[in-house]
């Protein structure tokens, strides 16, 4: 009976001790290869088509497409003029750019890569842009603005342009009806009802300055803002309390959260770093890992079924005048692509 019961036990702590391990962040995150693309132009957001394997990659008046299993470009979006950020409807197989300089939308075939045709009249300069399940619509969130514009995909237009309090960052949707966005220069964070096309909150993000970055965790209903002062704010999106900060790096534009792991990824500009939060349940978070990437490599976008990152990135020159970034060596742009070996 003593040993079956000690026998017993070392099972038990054996399988506790499994459980923790694959519970538990890895912290050999690396990158794993850079993808030269070259050419000219700045960068933004990139997004993911998990169908399809294709990386989204804005560069000024183009979006680049790569295919990431063939780790080659595969093909260009032209005519995006000022393009900020790219949008995924895998239902009807419809990709959206938010077009800055033109105030405008480019609808794009995601199996074909054409162009299907250009929306136009969303407010001033629109940069963040989400596909939003349950309105079945397109937001585009518009920074000089201060609005948001939401297009119908099947009529084509914009069917309402609405005040914000101040200029919009990134935004996402919990895909049952409400989208969030970051206010950069009040440090807040909105609730939009995505049916009714309305503000419905606004919160203070307690001690974050400028948010940039915003991911949504919609199991446990937190929202990750990235924030000027190198802290993450984490925010109940039922009630807009802020119930963690986090310490992370410095000039972060972005950030992802991996559900699969269980792990918010802030990716640092000006540190050159990607700072890897584990996530140790709703309320509870630490920094797992500092991953080094490099200078400037600000914006990043998830692959869930692999768990690897993909950031944009050039070599940097020079320093940068204030309220700009700093010169990029000419064909240096290089997509990296970030996980674990």
């Amino acid at each position: 009976m003593q040993r079956y019961f000690l026998g017993t036990l070392a099972l038990a702590l054996l399988a506790a001790c499994t459980v923790h391990a694959a519970d538990a962040p890895s912290n050999d995150y690396r990158v794993l290869s850079q993808l030269k693309l070259g050419g000219t132009g700045g960068w933004d957001y990139l997004n993911f088509d998990a169908q399809r394997r294709h990386l989204f990659v804005s560069r000024g008046d183009r979006v680049e497409v790569v295919d990431v299993d063939k780790n080659k470009a595969i093909g260009t979006i032209a005519g995006t003029q000022g393009v900020h950020g790219i949008a995924i409807d895998e239902a009807m197989h419809r990709g959206y750019t938010s077009n800055g300089k033109s105030a405008s939308v480019t609808v794009f075939d995601l199996d074909t890569l054409k162009t299907v045709t250009t929306v136009s009249g969303t407010g001033e300069n629109p940069d963040a842009i989400l596909y939003d399940p349950a309105s079945k619509h397109v937001l585009t969130f518009n920074g000089r603005g201060h609005s948001f514009s939401v297009i119908d995909p099947v009529d084509g237009k914009v069917v309402a342009t609405v005040a914000l309090s101040g200029k919009p960052e990134f935004a996402v949707s919990d895909e049952a009806g409400h989208v969030f966005v970051n206010i950069e220069d009040r440090a807040e964070l909105v609730e939009i009802d995505s049916q009714a096309n309305k503000v419905l909150a606004s919160w203070k993000l307690g001690t974050c300055e400028s948010p940039s970055g915003l991911a949504i965790d919609n199991t446990h209903h937190r929202l990750f803002s990235v924030c000027d002062n190198q802290q993450m704010a984490v925010t109940d999106a039922r009630s807009g309390e802020v119930v963690a900060t986090v310490a992370i790096g410095d000039g972060p534009d972005a950030v992802v959260y991996d559900a699969g792991t269980a792990t918010v990824f802030s990716s640092n500009g000006e540190s050159g770093n990607i700072t890897a939060v584990h996530q140790d349940d709703a309320d509870h978070y630490r920094v797992a890992q500092t991953i080094a990437t490099q200078p400037g490599a600000r914006t990043l976008t998830l692959d869930p079924k692999l768990h690897r990152l993909y950031l944009s990135a050039a070599r940097l020159v020079g320093t940068a005048a204030e309220g700009h970034h700093p010169a990029v060596e000419p064909d240096s742009f290089t997509v990296l692509t970030v996980g674990r070996p």
